[in-house]
C-alpha cells in the first residue's frame, strides 16, 4: 500500500492525491519513488486515459520540496522521471490535470507546470520562492513558466520568488479555469469527462504533436515533420468509430486504440 498518495479509478479517470498533509504534502524522496511507481501504471495501464493530479486537504496542493527532511540530513535522491515522478517524464502520452487547492509553493508549482492543464481554486497561490533559501526552481520551473506566459512577467515572479494568486494565474495564462475554493477537485473531474468525450487516440496525438512542435521555432518546420502518433492516429479504430459514429447521429465508443 502507497504511505505518500493516494489514488481512485474511476472509469478511465485516475485521481492521485499528495497524502502528507502534516507537511503541506511537500515531497521527499521516498514520496518521489513512490509517484514514480503510480504514474508509470497510468502510463502503462491502457484503460487509464486521464490523470488528475491534487493534495490532501484544503490547505496545499504541494509545498514543494520537504526542506526539513533534507536539513534533518534525509537522501535527496530522487527517481529518472524527477520530482513528484513527473517533472522529467518527458515522453508522458496521456492528459494529466493539476486540480490545485491551496498553497503550490516551489517544487509543487513545478509539479503543477508539469501537468497540461492546471484547474486552481480560488485561494490557491503560486511560487517559486527557491531563491530566498539558496536554491533555484531546477525541476523544470525555470524552464516551463518562461514558456508558459510572458518572458518579462515570468522574470518578475522567478527573481523574487512572490506569490501569486490564482486569480493572476489565470490572467497570465498558466491557470486554466479558476474555480470557488474547494470545488479545484470537482472541476477537475468534470474536465475530464470533457476529454473522454474525444477519442482517446487524439488526445494522444494531439498532446505529442504539440509538444514535439513547440521543439521547432518555425511554423512550417513542425508541420512537416513527421510525427508517428500521427501514423497510429491514422491506423487506429478510433478513426473509424469517429465518423462512422457521426453519420449515425451517436455518441462515439471510443476503443483508444
Amino acid at each position: 500500500m502507497p504511505e505518500f498518495f493516494k489514488a481512485d479509478r474511476d472509469g478511465h479517470i485516475l485521481t492521485i492525491t499528495l497524502n502528507r498533509p502534516e507537511r503541506m504534502n511537500a515531497l521527499h524522496s521516498p514520496a518521489h519513488f513512490e509517484l514514480h511507481e503510480i504514474f508509470d501504471e497510468f502510463e502503462n495501464d491502457p484503460e487509464i486515459w486521464v490523470g488528475i493530479l491534487t493534495g490532501e486537504g484544503d490547505r496545499a496542493f504541494s509545498a514543494g520540496n520537504d526542506l526539513r527532511w533534507q536539513a534533518e540530513g534525509g537522501s535527496r535522491e530522487k527517481p529518472k522521471s524527477g520530482f513528484g515522478g513527473i517533472t522529467e517524464r518527458f515522453e508522458r502520452t496521456k492528459p494529466l490535470i493539476a486540480a490545485v487547492n491551496g498553497v503550490a509553493m516551489g517544487g509543487g508549482f513545478e509539479l503543477a507546470l508539469a501537468c497540461d492543464v492546471i484547474i486552481a481554486a480560488e485561494n490557491a497561490l503560486f511560487a517559486l520562492p527557491e531563491p530566498k533559501v539558496g536554491l533555484a526552481a531546477l525541476a523544470g520551473g525555470l524552464h516551463r513558466l518562461p514558456r508558459m506566459i510572458p518572458l518579462k512577467r515570468a522574470m518578475g515572479m522567478i527573481l523574487t520568488g512572490r506569490h501569486v494568486p490564482a486569480a493572476e494565474g489565470y490572467q497570465l495564462g498558466f491557470v486554466t479555469e479558476l474555480v470557488p475554493e474547494g470545488q479545484a477537485v470537482t472541476a477537475a473531474k468534470d474536465f475530464a469527462k470533457r476529454i473522454l468525450e474525444c477519442s482517446p487516440v487524439s488526445i494522444r496525438t494531439s498532446l505529442d504533436v504539440i509538444r514535439r512542435g513547440l521543439e521547432h521555432s518555425d511554423v512550417k518546420e513542425a508541420m512537416l515533420k513527421e510525427y508517428d502518433s500521427v501514423k497510429t492516429l491514422y491506423a487506429s479504430e478510433d478513426m473509424i468509430e469517429g465518423p462512422l459514429a457521426f453519420s449515425e447521429k451517436r455518441k462515439p465508443n471510443w476503443k483508444g486504440r
